[in-house]
């Protein structure tokens, strides 16, 4: 009612003025007046002029606002390929919504935004307060989005960015609760590009972009460095390109930016943010600098792959062999809708802008349109809720709920869902154009997909993009991602030039070929490895000894001095924070070398078992018992322990030390004996098992007897050590075991270490263990090892961080490991001495035990001896009494068979004595010689003498001592007459 008013109030306001206008023209001709005075009618006419011109921006002011009309700001960048997608794709929804809609409208009202950041701001404020927009779409950068979203906070007009958004929480979070973002988020792209990263394997990439001058690629950098790092790859070196609207020379000064480059290793480059202006300028001067040769790799992201179908194809020829990340939307026929606005998009575009060779919509063009479709939703339900608030329709905006041209719509927090978006296609570019090879989902289990075209990305779990890929230069490998040597600028390699212990590395410079020049255990390591890596590529290198110590070594790496360390370097935590190394090909540990003590008394061993003490109170022990056990075996009248004394002491040891070893005979017949023995008995089962216990124990444990302990015992005797000075071990005595300095001399030669012990200037060695066991080798009988005070990472080579030369050189390492080779190499330069060489064990030899064979033998020759000046002494009685019968001259082999005679016939026997040691009837047990001695018919005065002995002893022998016979009667006795 009131918009009727109003217009009748025009109207007939209209019709006064015109009549007014008629009558001062009507006067103003019948009336002269002086030339350029201006009259009443004309300044009436003037004043009406400007009340109709101001009533009529009234009307349409009023008009605009009315509950039937939408008016929609865009400020798109007309000038570029992406904004000209998005205004085409922004009309041909409004004009499809105005034709379908009857009682609604919507008005476009564009701005061609090409300047400065803060312009935006200026724009969106022009919008809003002059224009009276509802709803802004566009922006180039999700800056100008950010600071048109502030204009929109004020009053409440919804910003729908068509941008990218670097930053990884919602726009409500940020406090830019109008903001909504229309574009996929540039942290989903970086974690897809931190999977191909990973997939390859490439620990270090080059990060370029080109600065909007406002900082807003810092963010974007951090969410890179952080999906980078949880991959186990970092961002060596980071290349921003100034914008390309403000240089005059952008070749030239992308040339300057790009020999940056030179000083660095990494050939991975990601290329996160550019125009397209500025890509074509880098990817034509990255070829012809040739970073874009063999064993480099390139990666685009949506900001440049998104134009593939728009670009010129000289222009994509330069980037021929780079992957790309392209926001994936489906083109296939049997979508209608997109064939519909394909069709019409590309009609609409070849009109408004017939220099541009490709008309098809890109993914810009299809969230542009998009853009209106969630507008016009949000009217339709606001028309139906019979409401129309700023609030209102920025809550329906957020409700979308639908599937558009490039995705479903779905918001959270004020972004696209990114649980509802669609995957991401990783392309390659070939030749003039570009093939698809994978899908990158979200899906954090199986990000990277085998399905390609429209079959809706499959989850096939793989590790590597499928292929074949096209890499830059036509390599059929997969590109290292690093500068690999060449010919013409070989691998330089340091080597120790000063070591200790030549067999791992030696230098000698009187030769002048490298294969005698640089010798030793490392040097034929890194041969060997060679001939694995040279089935897969070359690998020119040259070494270049380094005078100084190993950290000063491997800082030279660290600071790209030189490429690699071929050596025996420690892997130690402080240097891995520095190089990247290998895996050990020997193993490490810090161990004390310490002169080997002599055992003087080995051979009285069997002594040590017991102190002189225990031995001592053992014997007197048994001489003791002895004692007891005779005197109440005596008193029981045991014909075993009677007869003379000597006969009865004999008997009495004999029983005694028979009981050592459970071997006595003799009858016991007195209980108070018995008591006596089962206690002796148990002192001997004690001490015997005891002995044989202690005994093993000695022969089969090593014991180390030596004055040096331990680490403490030489601080606290301030014991000075030796060390390798060029190694690491000096500082970690020094800082770890806190020794002193002035106690650890610095040893540069290994034959030294032997001089130095015996010179007694040191008292031991701490050494590495490789170290350690070629001394030790080299000196067995000298100098022995202790175990290790600790372990390291053992010996290996090392690289420059993030080179794949050291995971190609680990996995060569391990396969010579595998094969043998590296065992054959340690016998060749860590052979043991001749002396060295002879097999060692804990058996027992002649030497453990020469004093009781010495014993035992001396033993047996006495006894021997006695026996035999007896014999002789008999001997000559026995041709005494031939003599005095028979005189006559023998010679000396006659009485030399003759005591043989003597000795066989039994002549040796003493009657007198063995009768007295025998009881009068001998049982079976008690020996009886079978050879009675037999009397000479020349020696009837003899036998006659011995019978009569033999007759006295008998009388001796009393009635209670008679026992019964043996068995076996003794043979009779024959007198020769």
């Amino acid at each position: 009612m009131n918009i009727l008013l109003v217009n009748l109030y025009l109207f007939k306001l209209r019709r006064i003025s015109f009549k007014a206008l008629i009558a001062c023209w009507l006067l103003r001709a019948e009336m002269p007046s002086p030339l350029n005075s201006p009259t009443p009618c004309f300044i009436y006419f003037s004043l009406t002029s400007i009340l109709l011109i101001v009533c009529h921006l009234g009307y349409i002011t009023g008009t605009a606002v009315d509950d039937n009309s939408t008016i929609i700001g865009a400020i798109i960048d007309a000038n570029s390929r992406k904004g000209k997608e998005e205004i085409t794709a922004i009309k041909i929804a409004v004009d499809k919504f105005n034709n379908n809609s009857k009682n609604h409208k919507l008005s476009l009202i564009s701005r061609n935004f090409t300047g400065e950041l803060y312009g935006a701001a200026l724009t969106a404020e022009e919008l809003i307060k002059e224009k009276k927009v509802q709803v802004i779409v566009g922006m180039d950068t999700w800056q100008q989005a950010a600071l048109a979203a502030e204009i929109g906070n004020q009053a409440q007009v919804p910003v729908l960015s068509l941008a990218a958004a670097a930053s990884v929480r919602p726009s409500r979070q940020l406090g830019r609760s109008t903001l909504i973002q229309m574009g996929t988020n540039v942290s989903e792209q970086i974690r897809c590009i931190a999977a191909i990263v990973h997939s390859y394997h490439w620990r270090r990439v080059i990060a370029i972009y080109e600065d909007d001058a406002y900082g807003g690629n810092a963010e974007m950098l951090t969410i890179l460095s952080e999906a980078l790092q949880r991959v186990g790859s970092e961002i060596e070196y980071h290349l921003p390109l100034p914008p390309i609207s403000s240089l005059s020379d952008p070749r030239g000064a992308v040339h300057q930016e790009l020999l940056k480059l030179l000083s660095t290793q990494s050939r991975v480059f990601i290329v996160l943010q550019s125009s397209l202006p500025m890509a074509t300028q880098l990817f034509q001067e990255a070829r012809r600098m040739d970073f874009m040769g063999k064993d480099s790799a390139w990666i685009i992201t949506d900001s440049i792959s998104s134009f593939l179908d728009s670009m010129d194809t000289s222009v994509i020829s330069y980037m021929e062999g780079a992957l790309g990340i392209k926001s994936y939307y489906s083109q296939s026929k049997s979508n209608r809708p997109f064939q519909e606005f394909s069709a019409q998009f590309q009609k609409n575009f070849k009109s408004e802008y017939p220099e541009e060779d490709n008309a098809q919509p890109g993914i810009h063009a299809l969230r542009a349109y998009d853009s209106i479709a969630v507008i016009t939703r949000a009217l339709e339900r606001l028309a139906s809720d019979d409401t129309n608030t700023p609030k209102m329709l920025l809550k329906n905006i957020l409700s979308s709920n639908f599937s558009g041209l490039s995705g479903n719509i779905i918001f959270e927090g004020g972004d696209l869902s990114n649980s509802n978006s669609l995957p991401f296609r990783i392309i390659n570019v070939v030749r003039t154009n570009y093939k698809e090879l994978d899908c990158w989902t979200q899906d954090l289990d199986n990000p990277l997909n085998r399905e390609g075209g429209d079959k809706n990305c499959g989850r096939n779990t793989t590790k590597v993009l499928d292929g074949p890929v096209i890499w830059p230069g036509y390599l059929k490998r997969v590109p290292k991602g690093w500068e690999m040597p060449t010919v013409a600028k070989p691998l330089k390699i340091g080597i120790p030039a000063n070591t200790t212990f030549k067999n791992y590395v030696k230098v000698d410079v009187d030769q002048i070929e490298p294969e005698k020049k640089y010798t030793g255990f490392c040097i034929d390591i890194f041969h060997e490895v060679l001939k694995i890596l040279e089935q897969n590529y070359s690998l020119p290198y040259e070494f270049h000894p380094v005078v100084g110590t190993y950290d000063e070594l491997v800082d030279c790496v660290y600071n790209k001095t030189y490429d690699a360390v071929v050596g025996d370097v420690t892997i130690l935590a402080t240097r891995s924070k520095k190089v990247e190394f290998t895996v050990p090909y020997a193993e490490s540990g810090l161990v004390i070398v310490q002169v080997t003590s002599e055992e003087p008394h080995k051979a009285w061993m069997f002594l040590k078992t017991f102190t002189w003490e225990t031995w001592v109170v053992t014997g007197a022990l048994l001489i003791y018992t002895m004692f007891i056990v005779w005197v109440l075996e005596y008193q029981s009248n045991n014909p075993a322990f009677r007869g003379p004394w000597r006969s009865q002491l004999g008997t009495a040891l004999w029983f005694t030390f028979s009981s050592l070893f459970f071997a006595h005979r003799e009858t016991i017949r007195s209980n108070i004996t018995r008591v006596v023995i089962v206690v002796w008995l148990f002192v001997v089962f004690v001490l015997t098992s005891s002995y044989t216990a202690s005994l093993s124990s000695m022969l089969t444990v090593q014991r180390l007897d030596s004055n040096v302990m331990d680490i403490e015992w030489l601080k606290a005797t301030r014991s000075v050590v030796g060390c390798n000075g060029a190694s690491f071990v000096r500082q970690y005595l020094e800082n770890v075991f806190n020794f002193e300095g002035a106690h650890i001399k610095n040893i540069c030669n290994q034959n030294q270490y032997h001089g130095e012990f015996q010179s007694g200037n040191i008292s031991a060695a701490v050494l590495g263990l490789p170290h350690a066991k070629i001394l030790t080798s080299q000196f067995c009988k000298n100098y022995t090892a202790g175990q290790p005070l600790n372990r390291f990472g053992g010996l290996g080579f090392a690289f420059q961080k993030g080179s794949p030369l050291a995971t190609d050189v680990s996995e060569a390492i391990l396969t010579i490991s595998e094969k043998r080779i590296l065992k054959e190499l340690e016998d060749k330069w860590f052979p043991r001495s001749a002396e060295c060489s002879a097999t060692t064990n804990d058996e027992l030899s002649l030497g453990n035990f020469w004093a009781l064979y010495l014993l035992c033998g001396a033993t047996s020759t006495l006894c021997f001896l006695l026996f035999f000046l007896r014999l002789l002494i008999d001997f000559k009685r026995h041709q005494a009494s031939r003599s005095d019968a028979n005189p006559s001259d023998e010679s000396v082999w006659m009485k030399t068979v003759q005591l043989v005679h003597f000795f066989h016939n039994g002549q040796t026997e003493f009657p007198n004595e063995r009768l007295s040691n025998l009881s009068p009837h001998p049982t079976g047990d008690e020996w009886i010689s079978t050879r009675w001695p037999t009397v000479s018919r020349f020696d009837t005065h003899g036998a006659s003498g011995r019978l009569s002995s033999y007759s006295d002893y008998e009388l001796k022998v009393t009635s209670s001592d008679v026992l019964e016979p043996p068995e076996t009667c003794p043979p009779t006795v024959s007198i020769h007459t």
